[in-house]
């Protein structure tokens, strides 16, 4: 079963880009980018992959000449180069800085050759190289699969078609919504998605679970040489999911590390992407600005891992609507992960807001920029009169935009807060998430033409 991935219509526009430069494609292991590049390997007429673990494909890059490298490249996988295209595959080049400075070589020298390196510890590795080429190579991010993947690989097309129509049909809303808390229980690693569409049975999942999230933590050695290091990273990983919403530094995991040292091991972690650092903003108008002195959430690179970890799965089952369900940390968590892989940038994070005064403090689930506009987003069911945090975001805000993710219908109504300020309230169904963009460009556009 080939999934299709929304990143492959972005290799496409690189390969028609005749500025084109060798595609750096990154983001955490079993994401997906070996199986994606094989896929779009059959728009060439040539393929070479390499995998630089295998210590035969890393001993041709001892040299510093790309000829000589493409032209072993092709003996040593015994194929022959003609005239037509070639995609030329460097997997896992984390293992060499060098074959990661020579790709500014392929883009001045063989403009012919259709370069794609991929990595999954690239974040530390180009760390180590001295002259990276800056300017000299296109960068793509793949994350889990989004909702929208998610259908498509569990064969659910007519669903697929429906999500995409806007605004959605209210006949479809019981079935997506259901289709979605599938997609939350599970998550959005390719590998766990194939084998649940194949078998739809989640308790033969849980081996995999467990050997993907140990290949993280296995990873650890290869973050830092330092042993102390090394025990604080392992500690902050096996502690986090049990963390509550907002975490400190100081004592985490009810350990006695220090706050310098759990600092430094989250960061490190959130430059893997196993699991992020999000953090609060203040800001009601754009740029939003994270502000590094408050307090964060944490965001898994998977909320099925997260599922998994926790033993939720089966409690999960019986849900219907999950705002309150875990204090409504897993809807919130899906929700980030949506909103997250609506980017390409690998910098990306998203943020709640936060107004913490003497007397009171305010919370909004998530901001989203859109234009010129900070977009509140509350993530609850119930009744408008309880937005409070979402309302005191209005009152400062300057304009009368403002969104609730739930499991109702979708829904645009006119809203007041309790000092009088008008504004128009989006109600979105969670399964729309990966579609907000879209929505909101619809809300704000009716909005301008009345």
């Amino acid at each position: 079963m080939s999934i299709k991935r929304n990143s492959y219509s972005k290799l496409i526009a690189w390969k028609n880009d005749k500025f084109r430069k060798p595609l750096l494609l990154r983001g955490a292991r079993q994401v997906g980018k070996t199986t994606i590049v094989r896929e779009f390997a059959k728009e060439f007429d040539n393929y070479i992959e390499l995998n630089l673990e295998k210590e035969s494909d890393l001993n041709l890059f001892v040299v510093d000449d790309v000829h000589t490298i493409i032209n072993s490249a092709f003996l040593l996988k015994r194929k022959i180069e003609n005239k037509k295209t070639t995609l030329f595959f460097i997997d896992e080049i984390q293992e060499s800085p060098k074959a990661i400075q020579l790709l500014r070589y392929f883009y001045e020298e063989r403009p012919d050759i259709y370069v794609i390196a991929a990595g999954s510890l690239l974040e530390f590795a180009l760390k180590k190289v001295p002259n990276f080429p800056v300017g000299r190579v296109d960068y793509l991010y793949l994350h889990p699969l989004n909702f929208i993947e998610f259908l498509g690989a569990t064969d659910n097309l007519a669903a697929l078609e429906i999500v995409n129509t806007k605004p959605i049909p209210a006949f479809a809303h019981s079935t997506l919504l259901n289709l979605f808390h599938e997609y939350l229980l599970i998550g959005g690693m390719p590998e766990i998605v194939k084998n649940y569409a194949e078998t739809k049975n989640i308790s033969q999942l849980k081996k995999t679970y467990k050997n993907l999230w140990q290949a993280y933590k296995d990873d650890v050695v290869k973050y830092t040489s330092k042993e102390l290091d090394r025990k604080v990273i392992y500690h902050v990983i096996d502690s986090a999911p049990f963390e509550s919403d907002r975490i400190k530094f100081e004592g985490f995991g009810n350990s006695n590390y220090r706050s310098r040292e759990v600092g430094e091991a989250l960061r490190t972690i959130d430059l893997a992407k196993i699991i992020q650092l999000i953090y609060p903003s203040t800001s009601l108008q754009p740029p939003i600005q994270a502000d590094l002195k408050k307090r964060p959430r944490l965001q898994f690179l998977d909320t099925g891992l997260l599922n998994q970890i926790l033993s939720l799965q089966g409690e999960m089952l019986l849900v219907n609507d999950f705002s309150n369900f875990h204090k409504g940390l897993i809807i919130q968590h899906i929700v980030y992960q949506e909103i997250i892989a609506l980017h390409d940038d690998q910098t990306y994070k998203p943020n709640f807001w936060v107004r913490e005064e003497k007397d009171s403090n305010s919370e909004v689930d998530l901001i989203y920029q859109y234009g010129k506009y900070v977009i509140p987003i509350e993530i609850k069911s119930g009744p408008t009169g309880t937005l409070r945090s979402l309302h005191q975001f209005i009152d400062r805000s300057n304009h009368p935009f403002a969104v609730r993710l739930y499991a109702g219908n979708f829904s645009v109504e006119k809203a007041i807060t309790p000092t009088k300020k008008e504004y128009i309230l989006m109600n979105l169904p969670y399964y729309l998430v990966s579609q907000l963009p879209a929505y909101l460009e619809m809300l704000v556009n009716e909005k301008m033409n009345n």
